[in-house]
């Protein structure tokens, strides 16, 4: 009996050392850096490493991934859990979302960029004379990476999305020991929340105080729009989205696109729906809420108003249309037809403010030439 005893007493002593090891905290003596409007990240600094957790990696992730970066020459800390380590700052890296672009051109890190799913969706003129160069090799598709070529390249880590836990090309990579890196910037629900992941990229290079900078002025110019929108004596109604297969795809009211609107001063006629994705209507029920709307912004491929006759002539019926106020942001494209919008919008939501702002009031005399939005043709 006494050895039966001793048995669990041991078995249960060991239970309690690793759960506390895999439930270990970080230290509290670390460097918390300034996250002031992302809610899907963290940074904390210690001697010699950094701790960057991502709490959102997806819409509905159960548990955070927490990332230990260790500055070259110096060891892995013990009883600390992490989930991957990387040692920074990385001199190679492959990035699968074209958002991802912008931090790595502002942080003057894009020389680092070695593989990319997708290159023809890449709008950059900086990168894609890399690209036109052989300096940035063809991944294919983000879900189905090429991971023969993605090895061989041999980056020092990988910066993934996902919209879930599952991504079987990601479990190949980090089987061979390249680690990689979930960004959740696309989680994010307001502007200045996605553009603060530019401290993600950052503190992977070393580069957090120039990262902390780019962020700031962004932030001041974005406030600054914001409090010039407020002096407009009118705010004009406004639609947006477009249509698709017989249905109109229109962003919910809590969505990152809503937030510009109504930071611009604009009445957003779906201001009071929320949900995820987007609203998915009938055009009769748009015609009947929205005919009257001064303003439609975000009128997805088409870029001249044949095109949008084309599709449906009951587009007439809409005031915007008639007063030529439709405004699409795929009139400015890179040269292999990728939308800028997608690719920089994210990293500069001051711009797109700007853009909407000049839009909306006209009477602000608002000093910025379109970026993104502009008249339909």
């Amino acid at each position: 009996m006494k050895y039966v005893y001793f048995i669990i007493l041991l078995l249960g002593f060991c239970a309690c050392k690793n759960g506390t090891r895999e439930k270990s905290m970080i230290p509290k003596d670390g460097e918390v850096l300034s996250i002031e409007n992302a809610k899907g990240f963290s940074i904390t600094k210690f001697n010699g490493y950094s701790i960057l957790k991502v709490k959102t990696p997806w819409p509905g992730a159960e548990n955070e991934l927490v990332y230990l970066l260790k500055e070259q020459g110096t060891g892995v800390p013990e009883d600390i859990h992490y989930d991957q380590v990387i040692e920074v700052p990385i001199k190679k890296v492959i990035v699968t979302s074209t958002t991802h672009i912008p931090a790595l051109e502002a942080l003057e890190t894009e020389n680092s960029l070695v593989g990319f799913p997708g290159l023809n969706y890449i709008s950059s003129t900086k990168t894609r004379a890399r690209i036109a160069n052989q300096q940035i090799s063809e991944l294919g598709q983000n879900e189905d990476l090429n991971t023969e070529v993605l090895i061989e390249l041999s980056p020092d880590a990988v910066i993934g999305f996902s919209i879930n836990a599952s991504n079987k090309s990601y479990e190949t990579v980090q089987k061979t020991g390249i680690p990689v890196i979930y960004n959740g910037d696309w989680t994010e629900q307001t502007p200045l929340g996605k553009a603060e992941w530019i401290k993600f990229f950052g503190v992977l290079y070393g580069k957090e105080n120039k990262a902390e900078k780019i962020f700031n002025q962004i932030k001041y110019e974005y406030l600054s729009a914001k409090e010039l929108a407020k002096n407009a004596d009118y705010s004009p109604k406004v639609i947006s989205g477009s249509m698709y297969n017989d249905k109109w795809y229109m962003p919910y009211g809590n969505s990152w696109q809503a937030r510009f609107i109504k930071d611009a001063n604009g009445r957003y006629l779906y201001a009071d729906t929320q949900g995820d994705g987007s609203l998915s209507l009938a055009f009769e029920s748009v015609l009947e809420k929205a005919e009257d709307a001064e303003i439609w912004v975000s009128s997805g491929q088409f870029t001249s108003y044949e095109q949008l006759f084309n599709e449906s002539s009951h587009y007439h019926r809409f005031k915007a249309v008639k007063n030529k106020n439709v405004y699409s942001v795929s009139l400015t494209q890179g040269e292999t037809g990728g939308i800028l919008f997608y690719e920089l919008g994210p990293q500069r939501p001051d711009l797109i403010l700007k853009d909407l702002v000049s839009i909306f009031h006209p009477e602000l005399e608002i000093d910025h030439e379109p970026v993104f939005y502009k008249a339909l043709k």
